[in-house]
C-alpha cells in the first residue's frame, strides 16, 4: 500500500508540475515585460516604473547590449546593477515613444520582443539634446517565470 500511495504522490505532484509549467504564458509575459519597460523609458517615469520592471527580472540577471555591454555574465548584483542604470537616465527624456511589432516564443524558456521606439531628451552625461529612432531585438531567457538574461541588438 505504501507503493501505491508514493507513485499515486509522484504522479500528481509531477501532474501539478506539469499544469504550472504549462500555465506560464511566455507572450502574456512578453507583453507585461514590454509595457513596464515603455514606463521607465517615458519623461514622466518613476522610481515606481524601474521597481515594476524589476519585479520581472532574477536577482542576478545578466544583461548584454552589443556593442555597449559585451558581457552577459550573470553576477549576483545583476539587478542592482540594472537599477543603478536605469535610475541614472530616469526621466531623462522629453519624448519617448515605442511600438511592439513581434514576439517570438520559445516556452517556457525564452521571448524575443522586436520592437520601433522613438526617444529623444538630453543626455545626463554630455547635457547634449540627441534623438533617435531605430528598432530593437530584445532576447529574454527565462527561469522561474523570470528574466534571467537579457540581450539586446539594435536592428537597423
Amino acid at each position: 500500500m505504501n507503493k501505491i500511495f508514493f507513485y499515486v504522490v509522484v504522479v500528481l505532484l509531477s501532474a501539478t508540475s506539469s499544469a504550472k509549467e504549462s500555465e506560464f504564458d511566455a507572450k502574456k509575459f512578453a507583453n507585461e515585460y514590454f509595457q513596464a519597460f515603455v514606463a521607465t523609458q517615458r519623461p514622466n517615469a518613476k522610481p515606481e516604473d524601474i521597481e515594476n520592471y524589476l519585479s520581472l527580472l532574477k536577482d542576478d540577471v545578466g544583461s548584454q547590449h552589443i556593442p555597449f555591454d559585451t558581457d552577459d555574465s550573470r553576477m549576483p548584483d545583476g539587478k542592482a546593477r540594472i537599477r543603478k542604470g536605469m535610475t541614472y537616465y530616469l526621466a531623462s527624456r522629453d519624448k519617448y515613444k515605442a511600438e511592439l511589432i513581434d514576439i517570438v516564443s520559445f516556452g517556457k524558456s525564452g521571448v524575443a520582443l522586436r520592437y520601433k521606439q522613438e526617444a529623444s531628451g538630453v543626455h545626463p552625461d554630455s547635457g547634449k539634446y540627441n534623438s533617435y529612432s531605430n528598432q530593437r531585438l530584445e532576447v529574454l531567457e527565462l527561469e522561474d517565470g523570470k528574466v534571467a538574461v537579457i540581450r539586446i541588438y539594435n536592428v537597423e
